[in-house]
């Protein structure tokens, strides 16, 4: 098996079972540790997975989250489920701003269902996808891609949205505790929160399995947005922070498609 192929494979891996041991895979592939070292360097470096000692994992930490080549292959029930939940607050003629991140970009393919819209995006799977789309009125945000998120980012994507204004962003977050909404990344966190200056209102989307979970950069206090989502009820403590602070929670319906 080829380097390259080996590596899609240990991703494959991965995405099946968040973690692999590295004993399991040198058997698994036949080779010495140290090549399945190299090769858990290369990923790591490259922000698909984190090393960790004995092997590798895709569970997000403080500093890290996983690449979005992984991330699009998870949970897509819950994704489906907050996304359409996401829907019933876009009404046909409004400008939306959608962040990057794969929970959005399904939210992303779903908004033709509102045209006629005017989306303003710098998630690079949402430009691919409704470049050209019929009643879509499409603003790709420029910047410095970053293939880690798909997405554009720095300081030119954060100099556009001051100067656009939309009537509502829909903002996704890695990790929340409490009332606070975390991310691991300052571009990403930086290109968030122009979104949310820049709208009237904002929503936003997190999953069930991301609460009780920090990162290293503060994103927002959950009173900034008038609308969260998330795709199963948390548990009390969470509920009873919500309802204290008087925020209200909106737990998707979602479906296993099996």
């Amino acid at each position: 098996m080829k380097r390259d192929e080996r590596r899609q494979r240990i991703i494959d891996m991965l995405v099946e079972n968040k973690a692999v041991g590295l004993d399991e895979l040198a058997d698994h592939f036949a080779v010495s540790k140290m090549t399945i070292h190299r090769d858990l360097d290369d990923l790591d470096q490259e922000g698909v997975l984190r090393k960790v000692r004995g092997g590798a994992t895709i569970d997000a930490g403080t500093r890290f989250e996983s690449d979005f080549r992984i991330r699009a292959r998870q949970d897509n029930a819950a994704k489906i489920g907050m996304a359409q939940a996401a829907l019933e607050l876009v009404e046909p003629g409004m400008t939306v701003m959608v962040n990057d991140g794969s929970m959005a970009a399904v939210l992303g393919g779903m908004l033709p269902q509102k045209r006629p819209l005017t989306l303003i995006t710098n998630n690079a799977e949402i430009m691919e996808r409704l470049k050209g789309e019929f009643g879509i009125t499409l603003i790709a945000l420029g910047g410095m891609y970053s293939a880690k998120f798909n997405a554009y980012l720095g300081i030119v994507t954060e100099d556009a949205l001051s100067r656009l204004r939309a009537d509502i962003a829909f903002i996704s977050t890695p990790a929340m505790s409490g009332r606070i909404a975390y991310h691991m990344d300052d571009n990403v966190v930086r290109a968030k929160r122009a979104m949310i200056s820049s709208s009237v209102r904002a929503c936003l989307l997190v999953n069930h399995q991301r609460f009780g979970h920090t990162a290293l950069n503060v994103l927002a206090d959950v009173a900034e947005f008038d609308a969260v989502i998330t795709d199963r009820a948390p548990g009390t403590a969470v509920l009873d922070e919500f309802e204290r602070a008087g925020i209200k929670l909106t737990i998707a319906s979602t479906q296993d498609p099996t």
